[in-house]
Formats: structure tokens, sequence, C-alpha cells
């Protein structure tokens, strides 16, 4: 059985892998901030659920999180980096700063500190698998997306480079792109309700965070000579726009 560290673990996708992971027998070292929502999953899961609270966003906490896990947890085998989140949809040039900072601080740069703190032992030991959760934003581009796409793009191309690096070693690396997914806190963080959010699942089989966590769970337990580089999932109901195309009154 394998230790894997989870982000964004207190709901949605990451709640999701980590019942799925904790069912097959793995322990799951859930990061997330919201502690009530943490405990609440460790009392449901029992313990092969190890909660640590603290805010990825702020790395002299996340060090010190670390520290303690890899005192308790030498050996990580997985960390599926989860965290992440979308703020509004305004197009570019009305959008907030701020929010594109808090973006860019949670998917980008809380990705790449827990990937530099964990990989060295991955690739000391010659084991272990990184599986980033990216996003088909990060490969389609629509009005509205700008920093959160491109956030997502930088996952899916970080994912490729670190497999260059990785070349000749044993550690696998892994981006799971979802499409259109209900059941999360994802689209009332980013619309600021839950009617917005709502509306948006309307009438549509969405996929759900039981799909993602299956699709992480098949993609950890594959074949250690096996490496899922990239997949990308969306519900049926989802498929390609055609491009936008303005024009003149």
């Amino acid at each position: 059985m394998k230790t894997a560290v989870v982000t964004g673990a207190s709901s949605g996708f990451g709640a999701a892998i980590a019942r799925q992971l904790v069912a097959q027998g793995h322990t799951v070292i859930g990061l997330a901030r919201r502690q009530d929502k943490l405990q609440a999953l460790a009392d449901e899961l029992g313990e092969r659920f190890v909660p640590v609270s603290v805010d990825l966003t702020d790395r002299t906490a996340v060090d010190r999180a670390l520290g303690d896990i890899l005192r308790r947890f030498p050996v990580i085998d997985v960390l599926v980096n989860n965290a992440g989140l979308a703020l509004g949809v305004a197009p570019a040039q009305q959008a907030q700063l701020a929010d594109w900072d808090t973006t860019v601080a949670t998917n980008i740069s809380a990705l790449l500190h827990m990937t530099h703190a964990l990989l060295p032992g991955m690739v000391q030991r010659n084991q272990g698998h990184i599986i980033n959760l990216g996003s088909t934003a990060g490969a389609y581009a629509y009005a509205g997306g700008n920093v959160y796409g491109a956030s997502k793009a930088f996952v899916h191309h970080f994912s490729k480079n670190l497999r260059a690096d990785l070349a000749g070693t044993a550690v696998r690396v892994s981006t799971v792109a979802p499409g259109l997914c209900s059941g999360t806190d994802f689209s009332k963080v980013r619309l600021g309700s839950d009617e917005k959010a709502a509306a948006l699942y309307q009438n549509v089989q969405a996929l759900t965070p039981d799909d993602v966590a299956g699709t992480i769970a098949w993609i950890m337990n594959a074949p250690a000579h096996m490496n899922v580089n990239y997949i990308e999932i969306m519900p049926v109901a989802q498929s390609f726009a055609g491009l936008s195309v303005h024009r003149s009154a």
C-alpha cells in the first residue's frame, strides 16, 4: 500500500480522492485550509486519513507542515497536486489583479512548492508519482478564462518538463485534465453564489468528483512501468466550441 499526499483535500475532488484511496487501503495525508471539513473527513475515514490544516499559499506554514509530515511519514509515494481555484469570469481588461495573484499563488506557486519539497525524496528512492490536476481550460481558451486557463496550461507543460528531467528514473508524472464537473465548490467560489453555480449545471449530466478520483486512482495503480502523461476527461454532454467570430454592425 502507498502513502499519498493530497492537497485541497477538504472537499470536491480532494475529498473524493481521499475516500477512494483510503478504501483501497492506502494512507492519505490530506492538506487543506478548512480544519472543520478535514476533521469531518478524518472522522469518516479513520486512521488512514491524516488531516493537515494549512494554507498552501503560506510558504512558511507549508514548510512547517511538510517538516512534520516527513518526520511522521518519511516515504511519500504519491503527491496529488489537486488544490486550485478560479475567481470570476470577467474579461482580462476588467479583472481584479488580486484575483489573478490568488489564482497564480494557488494553482502554480503552491503546486511548485509541494513538488519541490517532495520530488527529491522520490528521486533518491527511485520511486514515486506526481499527479497534477489540470483542466480542459488549459487546452481550450474561452472568454473569461484568462489567468485560470493560463495557470492550467502551465500545469500541463510543467508536468511534461518534469518528465523530461526525470528521464532515467522510475518516478512518474501525470496530468489529469477534467472538463465540466459538478459537486464541488469550484463554481461557487468562481461565480460567488450557489444560484449561479447551480445554473451552470442545470439540465447537464456533468462529471462528478468520483469520476475524477477514479481516474486518478487508476493512474496511480497502473503498472510501475507505465506512465500516463496526460489524460483529458469530459462529460458526454460537453464538447469543443466553435471559434468566436465578431461581426461589425
